[in-house]
């Protein structure tokens, strides 16, 4: 099976200038990603896509491969990542490159290491799924979460809240944004993601943060660490 690792990097984050090549830790946020992807020793191709040759040099420098940049098109605010992936695909195929494997590493997950990735792959394969989705356990139920009305009060809530003990509670996860897998089928008439069956993959949450603005750079910054 030949497996490429995507590593989206635009250049244009409004939440938090140059998110994608700010330092933590004394190296740039999209580093991490490409070392985790290298250690995880399952790809045939690492590489990120950006539209900046800025990002694309530090990117390089750090190991990864930038054969061509992002269009204008897929740069946007509004553009999908997933229209992003078949993008790059097409370029590699044009390239003579085909891969049965596609995983979306996103840069804004930088605990993630080599043995997430490499077990998310063993799960992917021995379940025989068509695509893998990390997940993480909430923080706290959403039994104990609530809309407000303009009054705040508690009455509504109050009658559909659970005063179980967490212990009692369900478990529920969340999407944390660190891994995507999906089987690539290349057709006629263009390329696509499979993903009829997919299945979660359950990773720590001490690795599951997923950087938006300051203060989960910090969270992050201070996990790295302190606890890595």
């Amino acid at each position: 099976m030949k497996n490429i690792a995507i590593i989206p990097a635009r250049s244009g984050s409004k939440g938090l200038k140059d998110k994608n090549i700010k330092l933590m830790n004394g190296q740039p946020l999209l580093s991490y990603s490409i070392a985790a992807a290298k250690e995880a020793g399952v790809f045939d191709e690492i590489m990120v896509s950006t539209d900046s040759q800025r990002y694309a040099d530090i990117a390089i420098q750090y190991g990864a491969s930038v054969p061509f940049l992002r269009s204008e098109e897929n740069s946007s605010d509004t553009a999908s990542s997933w229209d992003m992936v078949l993008e790059v695909l097409d370029n590699y195929r044009k390239l003579g490159r085909k891969f049965d494997t596609v995983c979306l590493l996103q840069p804004t997950s930088p605990l993630r290491i080599g043995k997430d990735i490499f077990d998310a792959y063993k799960d992917f394969q021995e379940n025989d799924v068509d695509s893998l989705t990390s997940v993480c356990e909430v923080d706290h139920s959403p039994l104990w979460t609530m809309t407000l009305d303009e009054d705040r009060m508690l009455t509504e809530y109050k009658k559909h809240s659970s005063n179980a003990p967490r212990q009692k509670l369900a478990t529920y996860y969340r999407l944390n944004g660190a891994i995507y897998i999906r089987k690539v089928e290349y057709r006629k008439n263009g390329i696509e993601l499979l993903d009829a069956k997919e299945i979660a993959f359950i990773m720590d949450k001490r690795r599951s943060i997923d950087i938006d603005d300051e203060l989960d750079f910090a969270i992050g910054e201070y996990l790295m660490v302190n606890y890595m």
